[in-house]
């Protein structure tokens, strides 16, 4: 058991100093140069940034060379360059340059605390239609889950035909690296987010960072639900035996046993005229038969008549001979005669009165 007091630790917020030219006050005593080759598309938008290019490259006196003919970039160390890794930082940046990262993105490469990793994806799936599945996989809908995964890593991700450039701390690096060559491997990047997340809240603990963050994170079994495709024709293997297979008959064979043979040319001729001429008719048979199909009418359906609803309603012959009656006597515009009794009878009273 060892106490935690003697372990040293990094405080948080430490950097490292700033390399100057204090540090290296002579010099460099070799020239080094990188070169690269950037694709055809990339020409027009490297002439667009390259003075961007060498007025960042010479703050730290790199010179950078744009060949427009042979198609590459070059960047070369001077007499005034005091910072060793300057070349490298310059060599990843044209780097990044080809595989079609942004000058803005790609520039942040000069700082110390950042880092590049290009992750070479081409050849660790075999089928083409299942390399561009997971490629696109690892972009996800709209590009969402690789811009979770680069608010997770602080890093920024290209993926881009091959290769997938990345460029960032270099913790978010590991994890990002990590992340990638699973997906090829048929992981799906939201499993390694899932987790991502969980350690990202899991850090912010001050008291579980010297613990161990296992039964934290989650584990994914792998299943195979799709069961192996049979063959539809299976090859059985036949008995063994020492006597080979009989020998095939050859064309001689074969007319010797019908009697071809012994048949003279004129007749063989004659015979081969007849099974044209049979085939001929068949075929002629056929073609008749479909132009046929055309002048056949299709069936019928039987027609299905309708029951007529019953109308027939018994008429009460007796009730419309009154009413007949009725309306004779009756005049047209006269009041019934009830109304008239009843008027009569009260002309009678008034006179009374009177």
């Amino acid at each position: 058991t060892v106490d935690e007091s003697e372990l040293l630790t990094v405080p948080d917020g430490w950097k490292e100093p700033a390399f100057t030219r204090e540090d290296n006050p002579k010099g460099l005593l070799e020239e080094s140069s990188f070169a690269t080759l950037f694709p055809k598309y990339r020409e027009a938008y490297l002439k667009e940034c390259w003075p961007l290019v060498q007025k960042a490259l010479g703050e730290h006196f790199v010179n950078a060379t744009l060949d427009l003919i042979e198609g590459s970039m070059t960047v070369t160390t001077t007499k005034k360059t005091f910072d060793p890794y300057a070349i490298i930082r310059a060599r990843d940046l044209i780097k990044l340059l080809a595989r079609s990262v942004p000058f803005e993105q790609a520039v942040r490469i000069l700082q110390d605390d950042i880092a590049c990793d290009i992750i070479k994806i081409g050849s660790l799936v075999r089928k083409r239609d299942t390399f561009i599945k997971r490629r696109g996989r690892l972009l996800g809908p709209k590009g969402s889950t690789l811009k979770a995964l680069e608010l997770l890593t602080n890093c920024y991700i290209m993926v881009q035909g091959n290769t997938v450039s990345a460029l960032g701390p270099f913790n978010g690096l590991k994890e990002v690296r990590k992340v990638v060559l699973d997906t090829m491997k048929n992981i799906h990047p939201i499993y390694n987010i899932k987790t991502l997340m969980i350690k990202r809240e899991l850090s912010k603990d001050p008291e579980l960072r010297s613990q161990s963050w296992e039964r934290f994170l989650p584990k994914f079994k792998r299943k195979n639900l799709k069961k192996r495709k049979e063959p539809k024709k299976k090859n059985t293997k036949k008995e063994y035996t020492p006597f080979p297979p009989p020998q095939p008959e050859s064309q001689i064979d074969k007319e010797l046993a019908s009697g071809e043979y012994f048949l003279k040319e004129r007749q063989k001729k004659r015979k081969q005229v007849q099974e044209i001429k049979a085939k001929q008719a068949d075929a002629i048979k056929k073609r008749q038969e479909e132009r046929n199909k055309a002048f056949i009418p299709p069936k019928e359906k039987p027609v299905v008549k309708a029951k007529k609803a019953s109308t027939e309603k018994k008429i009460d012959i007796e009730a419309i001979k009154e009413k007949v009656k009725n309306a004779k006597k009756k005049k047209l515009g006269a009041l019934p005669v009830e109304e008239v009794k009843l008027k009569i009878a009260a002309d009678e009273k008034k006179k009374k009165k009177k």
